[in-house]
């Protein structure tokens, strides 16, 4: 590797590598009108998990920006890969994993008060540093490195690597081009005495020419291993601040939540202020951080839990048989399997995870477990909007009257998920039309001779 090859450690292009180097079951219904994907958020990684027993799919998207040939991630893996084990897929599947997957708004409008009717309830059930050394490269062997395997798979070229100690390891990145952040050595040698091997890939030039990608696309690497582990301890040495990590887990089970770490479920189902339509982004954002803080920074929130078969609201369509055999679902290739049929996939549950973190506060890779939990769940945000019809029965008096009160319990809401300012809440409902004064009911003989006391 030629030493003008130089690369920096940024903050988790891929959450999954660990080192990444550059310069209720009931139905819900409503209507869906805006969803909390990641790009609301920056430093935002996204990591696929397909886990069925110890076998384990990893899909991991790259959103770094820069000249590619500054670009290389490291990876502990726990075997040594073979190419076969090694793919590279579409952004497009992970994109539509997160929209199919982000919390999301919905909109109800209420009725006519003065109407009567049987209403009916929906439910369902379904059982989701250093400068590079001046110096030539050293042999692997001479510092107890050992190059396992080298591969060139679609832009990347790849190689597999084990240690010895994590001095050594260390040198033979650095003379190899890469910059270390401090830190490293200890954390690489953690690695090492559990006998982990480190799946390095830089970029291809020709082959990603050949592409004709601006970008570049997720890799994917298939294993086995008891170890339901995420390693991001590497990732967070250089991180400027906190990152955001989203985890996508498809399981034939059920939810997956974390074993060293609380998982938390968001706030959810909540009414909140009609004018949040318009700054949805924002009040996710919001809300988020203040339920990471409320946690000490230590909690991973679960956003979003399902069958892959269904949802309710739905903010996009669920995936394809064929995008979810892509991301490692083996299980749905079959002659006779509903996903090989027209319509939406099925036995395929799917989690959606989301964490912010930095060094201090998960000083550990995430480990997780599968649970037999099929329960449905989603971070789910309402606004409601009060009828403006001409109705004049005493139920729509009563209406009306609680109206300043329903909007008052909205603004609270809103500022106790997000930490807003309660009066300034007020003032842009007020400005959105939701008025907290009760309104003065019409006296009733006005609806006899309308106010009109003259003879004739």
């Amino acid at each position: 590797m030629p030493r003008s090859f130089k690369k920096s450690l940024f903050a988790a292009a891929s959450a999954a590598a660990a080192l990444t180097l550059t310069g209720g079951a009931v139905a819900f219904c409503g209507f869906y009108v805006a969803k909390a994907d990641t790009k609301l958020f920056n430093k935002a990684s996204k990591v696929a998990l397909m886990r069925d027993g110890d076998r384990t799919v990893m899909t991991m998207a790259n959103d770094y920006q820069g000249d590619l040939k500054e670009f290389a991630i490291v990876i502990p893996v726990p075997v040594v890969l073979q190419e076969e084990q090694i793919h590279v897929t579409d952004n497009a599947i992970l994109d539509h994993l997160d929209a199919y997957t982000a919390p999301r708004l919905v909109e109800y409008f209420d009725e006519d008060p003065c109407l009567v009717y049987d209403k009916v309830v929906v439910t369902g059930q379904r059982a989701m540093v250093q400068e590079l050394a001046e110096a030539a490269p050293s042999a692997p062997d001479s510092l107890g490195v050992t190059i396992e395997a080298e591969y060139t798979v679609g832009e990347y070229d790849i190689q597999i690597l084990s240690a010895e100690q994590s001095d050594g390891l260390a040198a033979w990145l650095v003379e190899n081009g890469y910059k270390l952040p401090q830190g490293a050595e200890a954390t690489l040698g953690s690695y090492i005495k559990q006998g982990t091997k480190f799946f390095v890939a830089k970029v291809n030039l020709e082959e990603q020419a050949q592409t004709g990608l601006k970008y570049l696309r997720p890799l994917q690497i298939a294993f086995e291993s008891p170890k339901f582990i995420l390693p991001i301890r590497l990732g967070t040495l250089n991180a400027d601040g906190k990152q955001e990590l989203f985890v996508f887990a498809l399981t034939r089970s059920g939810r997956i939540e974390t074993t060293n770490y609380r998982t938390v479920r968001l706030p959810t189902g909540m009414d909140i202020p009609l004018y949040v339509k318009q700054e949805f982004g924002s009040f996710y954002r919001s809300m988020f951080h203040e339920q990471v803080e409320r946690e000490n920074g230590r909690a991973v929130f679960l956003e979003y839990a399902w069958d892959m078969n269904w949802c309710d609201p739905c903010a996009t369509d669920p995936l394809s048989g064929d995008e979810l055999r892509e991301l490692g679902a083996y299980w749905l290739d079959g002659g006779d399997n509903p996903a090989r049929r027209p319509g939406p996939a099925r036995d395929v549950y799917v989690t959606r995870l989301h964490v912010s973190y930095d060094a201090q506060t998960f000083p550990e890779d995430l480990v997780f477990k599968e649970t037999g939990d099929r329960t449905n769940f989603q971070g789910r945000y309402v606004l409601r909007h009060p009828y403006k019809g001409d109705a004049t029965c005493e139920a729509a008096e009563e209406y009306r009257a609680g109206l300043p009160k329903r909007f008052e319990n909205e603004a609270q809401t809103l500022a106790s998920l997000t930490g807003w300012d309660i009066d300034d809440i007020r003032t842009r409902m007020r400005e959105g039309g939701q008025a907290f004064n009760t309104p003065t009911p019409e006296p009733w003989w006005k609806r006899i001779w309308g106010g009109d006391n003259k003879e004739g």
